[in-house]
């Protein structure tokens, strides 16, 4: 379960990433922002299971 979750955070980063890359690319700010999101979702998901795995080992 813990690497479904790891690679739902890689994917989230990857995908809101290049959501930004286009959205500043075309100058579409909503995309930008969507793409600014949908990082820090990942983000915010890696940082969880990270400290999952602390308190595991």
């Amino acid at each position: 379960m813990a690497g479904t979750e790891k690679s739902k955070a890689r994917t989230e980063q990857t995908k809101g990433k290049a959501k930004e890359a286009v959205g500043r690319a075309v100058g579409n700010e909503r995309l930008t922002a969507e793409g600014r999101v949908e990082q820090s979702k990942g983000d915010a998901r890696q940082a969880k299971e990270k400290t999952k795995d602390a308190f595991r080992h």
